[in-house]
């Protein structure tokens, strides 16, 4: 067989024609094969010794997937050539991926499989602090998601523990001991443990920009001040309005000041709000158009039809779409259900069409290490994290949906047709939060209670 014909037998798999098992299709030779090399009476030129199954060959007559478990044990047994119980769960994670391919090219050239080599032959402690002190840093913090995500180590709130060191590394630039001071206390007892309280609610991820940008103010307001031989207590309104000149940043005090001001540590000083900007929303028509387009052409990825839906139909804002858990999706009879906020909604047919689809076999976008089972409806590439909301707003740009603007048209269009109470308890968003969207859209709900209660028998 020639070498074009050999190489289109490797690629096209299917039912044959004669026995009926899924095969390697070699005859006749050509696209249109569809008959097995057993049945066509050609000798099996590509037969894993391992397993049996007609791929291409890797090493020792063995196929991708046989290669890589013999591989990956390699790297993680002890010299008696047994795997460690701490790292049974990793082994299983990497041998059982998609994409074996891939994560062979990851244990032979990956810089987190050399750490995990590491890991295994004791050079390098299995705990956190060490891959923290780790110089090749993105190596040691995509080990850390496959070791956490196997169990082989704690669970840690990577964004939290980042910040906490950042914030050492702040004090310690600070030269002034009575600065240092003030700005430890406003991140320990304002910023940090407000961080810490938003972390224990999260799912995924802790925000943690803002509170770094408010530290980072504070102390960049504090050292402003000493270059004019001034202290915090010394300030008043009028230096605040010329620090305010030093960019837009220099705002950011304001939390700062609210909390030295009501600790003692300054007078009242006055930093306005910063406005926000809400945004223009795209037209109803063209949402829709989106809408139809990701309901109904089943060749775009499940991932990009699910998630879009949500923006354009729900409202949900990507930050909330990303860390969404397969929970939140139920079945009740024929009909499927989905929680946003405080209750269950019906899904339209195609959509529910398109979450199966996601849920069974679209969710490949996972990397070497990744456990087979996780809660994420849309798990990210590090092994065991859901996509990240800016992966998702590239995938979405990239099909022409801007998430800004979607949404605002989404929830002034919901906004519209549903009192406040009950588009905050279906999309879970806040009373005043819902209230406003439906001011802005025009919506007059303000007899809707009365109604209610003049008709409480009324569909």
């Amino acid at each position: 067989m020639c070498d074009p014909c050999y190489r289109a037998a490797l690629c096209h798999r299917g039912p044959c024609a004669r026995c009926g098992q899924q095969r390697r299709l070699v005859a006749p030779p050509g696209p249109g094969a569809d008959t097995c090399a057993d049945c066509a009476g050609i000798p099996v030129f590509s037969a894993c010794t391992g397993c049996g199954t007609e791929d291409k060959l890797y090493e020792r007559g063995r196929c991708a997937r046989c290669s890589l478990r013999r591989r990956a044990r390699e790297l993680l047994a002890d010299p008696a050539g047994t795997v460690p119980p701490a790292l049974a769960s990793v082994l299983e994670a990497i041998t059982a991926t998609r994409q074996p391919r891939v994560a062979l090219n990851w244990l032979r050239q990956g810089a987190g499989a050399a750490l995990l080599a590491d890991v295994a032959a004791g050079r390098l402690p299995l705990t956190h602090e060490a891959l923290d002190a780790c110089p090749r840093r993105k190596a040691a913090d995509y080990l850390r998601h496959v070791l956490t995500a196997s169990g082989a180590l704690p669970q840690r709130d990577e964004h939290l523990a980042r910040t906490e060191q950042w914030l050492q590394e702040l004090l310690t630039a600070i030269e002034l001991p009575d600065d240092r001071r003030l700005v430890q206390a406003y991140a320990t007892w304002q910023v940090m443990r407000r961080l810490r309280a938003s972390a224990k609610q999260n799912r995924a991820r802790t925000p943690t920009a803002n509170a770094r940008n408010n530290i980072q103010a504070a102390a960049s307001l504090l050292a402003w001040l000493r270059s004019r031989h001034a202290t915090l207590s010394d300030c008043r309104q009028g230096d605040i309005d010329q620090w305010l000149r030093t960019g837009p940043s220099a705002s950011l005090a304001r939390d700062f000041l609210t909390w030295a001001s009501s600790r003692g540590h300054s007078q009242r000083l006055d930093i306005p709000a910063p406005a926000r900007a809400t945004g223009a929303a795209i037209s109803q028509d063209r949402r829709w158009t989106h809408a139809a387009r990701l309901l109904h052409d089943d060749t775009l990825d499940p991932t990009d039809r699910v998630a879009g839906c949500l923006l354009l139909l729900y409202g949900q804002p990507l930050s909330r779409i990303a860390v969404m858990t397969t929970s939140q999706v139920t079945r009740s009879g024929q009909e499927m259900l989905i929680r946003l906020g405080r209750h269950d909604m019906p899904v339209p047919g195609p959509l529910a069409s398109a979450i199966t689809q996601l849920l069974t076999d679209g969710r490949s976008h996972r990397g070497v290490g990744s456990p087979q089972q996780t809660a994420w409806l849309f798990p990210g590439h590090l092994p065991g994290r859901p996509i990240t909301p800016a992966t998702l707003g590239e995938r979405l740009r990239a099909l022409g949906i801007y998430a800004q603007a979607s949404r605002r048209a989404a929830l002034l269009d919901l906004a519209a047709q549903l009192p406040a109470a009950v588009l905050a308890d279906l999309l879970g968003l806040h009373q005043n939060t819902a209230a406003k969207w439906m001011h802005q859209a025009g919506g007059d709900w303000s007899r809707y209670a009365a109604e209610l209660a003049r008709h409480p028998h009324q569909p």
